[in-house]
């Protein structure tokens, strides 16, 4: 299959799975997170607010606010095809924009550099063995990450891993996928 073939597929398999199915999996992925060293040595970390089809990543944001971390959010700029993170510090500080994302508001959040986070979790709809991933096709964060030499984690359900995917010579491998069945590369 090609990309779009790969998105398609998954974004119709995400949308079939129970709304209990998709909360224990988020809820036992993310406790595989919180095992993690790089969690445990992360005070800035880098997440998006998922939508509804997507792993709950509630779950990360609010441990990460009780533990005293720094939580930042991408913001897209559509015109240049690039992003930056913001701090957030509670949810009023994001707005839904285009396709149901919620990114943070400008004027109440303040930018952080790549340099300052710790750790980011890089979001994909699949991902194969050797870190490759299917994001939502607009390379956001293949050009993030060429900004980035921190540790980059995704997290998935084991139904959206595979044991090969295309990519191509400007794709950005993650470090470690972590599943409901554990983590791996």
């Amino acid at each position: 299959m090609d990309k779009s073939q790969w998105r398609k597929e998954l974004k119709h398999v995400l949308l079939s799975m129970e709304k209990e199915e998709r909360k224990e999996k988020s809820e036992a992925i993310s406790n595989l997170l919180f095992q993690t060293d790089e969690w445990k040595t992360a005070g800035c970390i880098g997440i998006t607010v998922s939508r509804g089809f997507e792993l709950d990543t509630s779950y990360i944001i609010n441990q990460a606010w009780r533990e005293g971390k720094t939580v930042a959010v991408p913001k897209c700029y559509s015109k240049h095809k690039q992003m930056e993170f913001r701090e957030i510090c509670s949810y009023e500080e994001l707005e839904n924009v285009y396709m149901d994302l919620y990114e943070p508001k400008v004027e109440v959040t303040s930018c952080i550099e790549p340099r300052q986070m710790n750790m980011i979790v890089v979001p994909g709809l699949v991902f194969d063995r050797e870190g490759y991933r299917i994001g939502y096709g607009g390379g956001y964060f293949d050009r993030y990450l060429q900004t980035y030499d921190g540790p980059k984690l995704s997290l998935a359900y084991t139904l959206q891993t595979t044991r090969s995917l295309p990519h191509e010579s400007y794709d950005i491998p993650v470090d470690i996928i972590i599943t409901e069945d554990g983590r791996f590369r």
